[in-house]
């Protein structure tokens, strides 16, 4: 079995970037003794993801403070830390929504910068510049990739991360409470759809007049929900994974070896 953290934070509006990183270090430091071998993160946490004004002043290199903790944490406690996402300042001056993996070493296994930045009632599509790549990489629940937040609604990038080979998906999100269940329908549908574990965690409290939707969640590849956070509160929620889950239910139910291949169906008459 996996030991799984999904670290369900608030960033209210009262709490500087500085002061909220430092009592994200704390909080996961806390839990040392728990054997949790991985720890996920909700989206842009330490600047807050609706803190759009402020994010020029925020974005930080990936080796600023946001994941320079997450380093020093993941070798203090000899655990795998999936920093949910940043704000990042790219090379040439561009900013990203920019998820990070970190390995017990405290080296960096993996990153990815959101493809589907969110433009409905949000400055996100104005103000960062999406990615152009996709990764798996290896974790202790098997290979590991990373989405975040609005790529839950597009199945083709999903469809692409299980034909690289994820098993699991860490989806670290700020997904508003007036849309909880279309968070709640659409992990479970991804599961479901490409039978592999989905890791979502996303932000709760308020920022700004936005209240955020908790619910972090841990869902099996067969669509059933393992546990569940709070809808409004902080929450360090523990689970154990088993992660041959994924080929026992691939090997019963084999939906996966039953598709067509992508470019099949729009050759249908």
């Amino acid at each position: 079995m996996t030991r799984v953290a999904l670290v369900q934070v608030a960033s209210p509006d009262s709490e500087s970037q500085s002061e909220r990183i430092d009592r994200v270090e704390t909080l996961l430091l806390a839990h040392g003794d728990s054997s949790v071998e991985l720890f996920v993160l909700p989206e842009l946490w330490s600047a807050g993801y609706f803190a759009f004004a402020h994010y020029d002043d925020l974005a930080e290199a990936l080796d600023g403070p946001t994941v320079s903790m997450g380093q020093r944490v993941a070798k203090d406690l000899g655990a795998w830390i999936h920093l949910g996402s940043f704000v990042e300042r790219g090379a040439a001056g561009s900013l990203h929504n920019t998820a990070v993996l970190i390995s017990p070493t405290g080296e960096i296994a993996h990153t990815y910068r959101k493809i589907h930045v969110f433009g409905y009632q949000s400055l996100e599509a104005e103000l960062l510049t999406p990615g152009d790549a996709l990764g798996v990489s290896s974790s202790p629940l098997g290979p590991l990739a990373s989405t975040t937040c609005y790529d839950l609604r597009f199945p083709g990038l999903w469809l692409e991360l299980g034909a690289r080979g994820a098993e699991a998906v860490a989806v670290p999100a700020a997904w508003p409470a007036a849309r909880r269940e279309h968070w709640r329908l659409l992990t479970q549908a991804r599961a479901v759809e490409h039978q592999l574990w989905v890791l979502a965690v996303n932000a709760c409290g308020s920022q700004g007049e936005i209240e955020l939707g908790g619910c972090s969640r841990v869902v099996d590849p067969w669509g059933t929900v393992v546990a569940e956070c709070s809808p409004s509160d902080e929450e360090v929620l523990i689970v154990d994974l088993d992660p041959g889950l994924v080929a026992q239910v691939r090997a019963e139910f084999p939906v996966i070896g039953d598709r067509l291949s992508p470019g099949a169906y729009p050759a249908l008459g």
